[in-house]
């Protein structure tokens, strides 16, 4: 039976937290090594991708998930060969940097809320010349604040960045946050725990990618197998969930994952994934080109692409191929 280890490691990159549940399985049981690096927390939205990454363990691979202070430092370990993949949306670090890292999989679409004190803001007009926290400074999340500024003709007096979602809602609990968005979870949990005192603007409509997989093209290129290994179990517990939302549920507990998940977010686990299946969040297909030529629009429009995006090439920020491949063996 394999076995995980889960245990503080520093060293990799600056930033870096921790890593939990290498692989370290019966002799003869480990396979590639790759180094997958979060810039954000392990939570309720991870969850599922925390199972896929576990079923691929199994088949053989020794997956090693690090996660860090920020999607920023995550960014940096891909394109400085710290890490073999990142999770997140780099279009802004491709393009400035001209970094030669591509994305190749959707792993979820913008489902994040904008949620304010409503004791010191009613509307997004109030938030002109106000504060505002979001997730990093190459997250959906910013993107997002920034497009309904220019929406709204508002525009803040500062953004700080606060990496994951609990994180920020334990701080709105404590006051230390006033304006911030949050995925439904904990949306949801700062509702309950202080009912009346937050509200939710108008969002608006947003499908581009909240977060993405990515690496260096070198590696795209030299591991196709391994690749495909980890799409494959991506794309099966996706359409798995989407199916049957308990289904997430049912894998936690067989695989013993977010043990120390808190009881209140616990509960929130299978009406978060009801949501996103009801909402497409987590894609059957991995978004694919036409998730690349929508991102391209969304994150010219919010500042963190420069466009206009009818000039932007999908080839220059996407490989398609592994998906591609996948798709055709899995059915798509």
């Amino acid at each position: 039976m394999r076995k995980l280890l889960c245990y503080l490691r520093s060293g990799l990159a600056a930033g870096a937290v921790l890593i939990l549940c290498v692989g370290a399985g019966d002799a003869g049981a480990a396979g590639k090594k790759v180094r997958v690096a979060l810039g954000d927390i392990e939570s309720v939205e991870t969850l599922n991708l925390l199972i896929a990454f576990q079923n691929a363990r199994a088949r053989g691979l020794d997956i090693q998930l690090t996660y860090f202070k920020s999607e920023d430092i995550a960014n940096q370990a891909v394109v400085n060969n710290q890490a073999d993949i990142g999770i997140g949306t780099p279009y802004a670090v491709i393009q400035k940097v001209k970094a030669p890292i591509r994305i190749f999989y959707q792993l979820s679409t913008l489902q994040f809320f904008p949620v304010v004190n409503s004791q010191k803001f009613k509307t997004w007009k109030d938030l002109d010349g106000q504060d505002i926290v979001v997730h990093s400074r190459t997250s959906g999340t910013l993107a997002l604040a920034n497009l309904m500024a220019m929406k709204q003709g508002i525009k803040y007096k500062s953004i700080s960045y606060v990496p994951g979602s609990e994180v920020r809602a334990l701080a709105m609990l404590k006051g230390t946050i006033n304006a911030t968005y949050l995925d439904a979870v904990n949306k949801n949990f700062l509702m309950k725990k202080a009912p009346g005192k937050f509200m939710v603007l108008p969002r608006g409509e947003a499908t581009a990618s909240d977060e993405a997989l990515f690496a260096n093209q070198a590696f795209l290129d030299s591991n196709q197998e391994t690749v495909a290994t980890i799409l494959e179990e991506i794309v099966k517990v996706w359409r798995k969930g989407n199916a049957d939302p308990k289904y997430i549920l049912k894998e936690r507990k067989r695989l013993g994952l977010l043990k120390d998940l808190p009881a209140d977010l616990e509960k929130e686990i299978l009406p978060f994934y009801t949501l996103a299946a009801q909402g497409g969040m987590h894609p059957n297909d991995g978004g694919g080109a036409k998730a690349a030529r929508t991102d391209l629009e969304f994150y010219t429009v919010a500042g963190q692409l420069k466009g206009p995006a009818d000039k932007l090439k999908v080839k220059d920020f996407w490989d398609l191929k592994p998906l591609d491949k996948v798709l055709k063996k899995l059915g798509g």
